[in-house]
């Protein structure tokens, strides 16, 4: 099984929404660690950590079934995993 870290960044309708909930959600569902924040562009961007298959579900699912938001696009960054976060946690 292959760890992984991915930042990513969701962009669209995506703050006021409910999204930060449903990302949490959706991790806490697939056993991912790591944060999901909104930016200041309108953007709202996540880190992710876990088994590869795992992480990218979240990211799917974070993209294709948020019900109240429209995600235009995704970018994605693979880190170096470190395995040093606990938990799923929406940042304010």
């Amino acid at each position: 099984m292959v760890k992984v870290r991915i930042r990513a960044v969701f962009s669209g309708r995506v703050q006021g929404v409910f999204f930060r909930a449903n990302a949490k959600h959706f991790a806490d569902e697939e056993g991912v660690t790591g944060w999901v924040s909104n930016r200041e562009d309108g953007s709202v961007e996540a880190l992710f950590e876990g088994e590869e298959r795992n992480v990218l579900s979240v990211i799917d699912k974070c993209r294709d079934e948020q019900p109240y938001a429209r995600v235009s696009s995704v970018e994605t960054a693979r880190e170096e995993y470190r395995g040093d976060l606990a938990g799923f946690i929406i940042v304010h």
